[in-house]
């Protein structure tokens, strides 16, 4: 308790970005609440990647006033594979799906925030509103299953940003995905934060019977007021125990995820979040603590400073303290988790939460036996399948 009480009395660290506004004098790299509006985060710095950094900067005529609201916008990108591998030990699945680069539900927390660095974009608001889509991600996915030597195991979607985004609504790419895996008898498991995944409940369903299918709605927190802030364009905390309900009734493994758990914000609702989502019919339950690679970290703390400036330093000072001191250690087994006193509390708050109300008792096992290649138009039936 002696680390933890001197991290509290520690003057607040100043993110990155602040620090350049501070040189910067007037503008900077924090944008105007007008003109990001709906969006989760405050700021807007130069990628890691790029020579030079990019602030604000109000010559006097007032010029900054003049600077239009921050806009979604979509860029086709053509991709030569759609399956991402890895080889991660704390990582469940060994390939995912990621039809779409960036994220319009704008959640302040995302781990996938720092990877727009690649686009030269950055991190903060561009990650919520310059979005990338993969057009032909199903015919992509198509060829590569009907390789002869593709070994079948479960594809993971949702591991990186959220395939039911609201762009999906006009795309359809993740419904196109759906469609191609159903037609190969392939399994694949979801995790959003979206009701629009009720939607594809027609496909969904009748995977699901095969044991093809199963879905993971992320509960971050019941509170409305805190959603809105933390993640502003993801449904509504009712909406998504609404959608595990419809997803459970149609015959769906459906689970929760309560992710991520963030010290004195968050984790006080992990009891509420699985009681509310086992009577939505969730039968399996998950938790990832916060979080904090690279960029994310002075997102996170400018937004912290910002909206909760009563709670930021013990906040941070919890999140050290389950990081050995820093504000993210990479180590696996412990990135997702944590380590120290107060992350094992929160696992033992789970797990006797979750034991209590039966989630987990029996895991929803994913099945390769309908794997099929179907046969293409002029192509001879095998004698061998």
């Amino acid at each position: 308790m002696g680390r933890l009480a001197e991290e509290r009395d520690r003057p607040m660290p100043t993110p990155r970005a602040a620090a350049q506004d501070a040189a910067a004098g007037e503008g900077g790299t924090q944008v105007d609440e007008t003109a990001r509006r709906g969006r989760g985060a405050l700021s807007n710095a130069a990628g890691r990647f790029e020579p030079a950094a990019r602030v604000l900067f109000d010559d006097g005529w007032q010029s900054l006033d003049d600077l239009p609201p921050f806009r979604t916008q979509v860029t086709e990108e053509r991709a030569r594979t759609v399956i991402t591998r890895n080889q991660s030990p704390d990582i469940g699945f060994d390939r995912s799906i990621n039809a779409y680069r960036g994220c319009e539900h704008g959640c302040i927390y995302c781990f996938a925030r720092p990877t727009h660095a690649y686009q030269g974009l950055s991190a903060g608001l561009d990650f919520e509103t310059k979005l990338f889509v993969k057009p032909d991600a199903p015919e992509l996915l198509a060829r590569e299953l009907a390789q002869p030597r593709y070994q079948p195991r479960t594809i993971a979607m949702g591991t990186n940003t959220d395939p039911y985004q609201p762009i999906e609504r006009q795309h359809e790419i993740t419904r196109r995905i759906l469609q191609v895996l159903s037609d190969f008898g392939h399994p694949v498991a979801i995790v959003t934060k979206s009701a629009l995944v009720a939607r594809d409940i027609d496909i969904l369903a009748p995977m699901a019977e095969k044991g093809l299918a199963k879905v993971a709605i992320s509960v971050t927190t019941l509170d409305p007021h805190l959603a809105r802030l933390m993640e502003p364009r993801a449904a509504a905390p009712h909406r998504r125990l609404a959608t595990i309900q419809r997803l459970s009734e149609a015959g769906i493994p459906t689970a929760v995820l309560s992710a991520p758990l963030i010290p004195a914000l968050n984790d006080s609702e992990i009891e509420r979040i699985l009681d509310a989502a086992k009577f939505a019919g969730a039968t399996e339950a998950g938790y990832v603590t916060l979080r904090l690679p690279l960029e994310i970290a002075d997102l996170f703390k400018e937004w912290l400073v910002t909206h909760f400036p009563d709670k930021a330093r013990h906040v941070m000072a919890l999140v050290r303290e389950m990081h050995g001191g820093k504000d993210y250690d990479s180590t696996f087994g412990k990135r997702g988790r944590g380590d120290g006193p107060y992350a094992w509390t929160l696992g033992r708050r789970f797990e006797i939460a979750a034991k209590r109300l039966g989630l987990n008792a029996r895991s929803h096992k994913l099945s390769t036996a309908h794997f099929r290649r179907p046969v293409q138009a002029g192509q001879q039936l095998s004698l061998f399948d």
